[in-house]
């Protein structure tokens, strides 16, 4: 039989722990995916890949092949008799199985002895992804790459509009293929959205801070605003406070079935970091002439004594 460095063919040092062999596999699975690699040999490398990480990741038959020592990738070798007697079946003669046939055996030795002919259910997939509120809020269409190894499945996956952060999404029968007559497993997809440099959703409702000058906040103001759809008018009411929520009923995020949440525009005024010399006199004049006190009503509160 011919000899084959697992160890080299991941990229790893003998003595990697499991956190090491996942990633170099991950790694060279993505490079070498048949879906996202154009070469030629690709699928041949994907392959080799794969069959590397499903015997180092098995702490059994990782021992089991650590055994064989190292030599040679490609040498003609014959195993020691220990590690003949131990995992060798009869059947096909042992020297002329591959390497791969021989751990792929003992593990259908094992599965066979521990399920027999009984129904298996294929495996469930439990991933999480992250889409903008765009997508969340339009719909979108992802491909997931799930499983590990040979089990590997590469699935397009339709995400409906109107999905929210934390939501769970089942896709039935898209898991795991089950054998012996079993169910195909699920998909459960968790939702995450991504932080948004505008927005904040709440459900499906969406906020954002409106910046006014004390002038827009005082006298009343027709501003531009953004929402997913683009921008819109916004009419600012005279006497507008700080912190006030103004509500646009309908163009937040879409909830399916063209029913929307609402926006909020959260109002922060704010004042120039520098005045210029005409700006100052005015802001003086108004400081001279208006009666406003903001804090007259914290220091009559202030003043109240609770009745004992």
């Amino acid at each position: 039989m011919k000899y084959k460095d697992y160890y080299l063919t991941l990229g790893v040092p003998r003595d990697a722990n499991l956190d090491q062999i996942k990633k170099a596999y991950r790694k060279l699975a993505r490079q070498h995916h048949p879906d996202l690699s154009k070469a030629s040999d690709a699928e041949a490398h994907f392959k080799e890949a794969a069959e590397a990480y499903s015997t180092l990741k098995d702490p059994e038959k990782r021992a089991a092949y650590d055994e064989l020592g190292r030599r040679p990738p490609g040498e003609e070798f014959a195993p020691p008799p220990q590690w003949r007697d131990t995992h060798a079946s009869g059947g096909q003669s042992f020297d002329e199985m591959d390497l791969a046939d021989i751990l792929a055996a003992l593990n259908r030795g094992q599965r066979g002895a521990q399920h027999g002919s009984q129904p298996l259910a294929g495996r469930d997939y439990d991933t999480t992804t992250r889409i903008s509120l765009e997508e969340a809020h339009r719909g979108t269409v992802l491909s997931l790459y799930l499983g590990e190894g040979p089990d590997q499945i590469v699935l397009e996956v339709t995400i409906p509009p109107g999905v929210r952060e934390g939501q769970k999404l089942r896709l039935r029968g898209k898991g795991g293929k089950g054998r012996n007559g079993g169910a195909d497993g699920d998909i459960y997809l968790h939702i995450t959205l991504a932080p948004h440099p505008v927005f904040r959703a709440d459900d499906h409702d969406l906020y954002f801070d409106l910046l006014l000058a004390p002038w827009e906040a005082a006298l009343g103001a027709d501003v531009e605003v953004p929402t997913l759809d683009g921008p819109l008018l916004l009419t600012v009411p005279p006497g507008t406070r700080s912190a006030r929520k103004l509500r646009v009923r309908g163009r937040g995020m879409s909830k399916g079935h063209s029913v929307r949440g609402d926006l909020y525009a959260v109002v922060q005024i704010d004042v120039p970091a520098t005045l210029s010399e005409r700006e100052r006199e005015l802001f003086s004049e108004l400081a001279r002439s208006s009666r406003f006190n903001p804090r007259a009503i914290t220091k009559e509160s202030v003043h109240e004594t609770p009745a004992s």
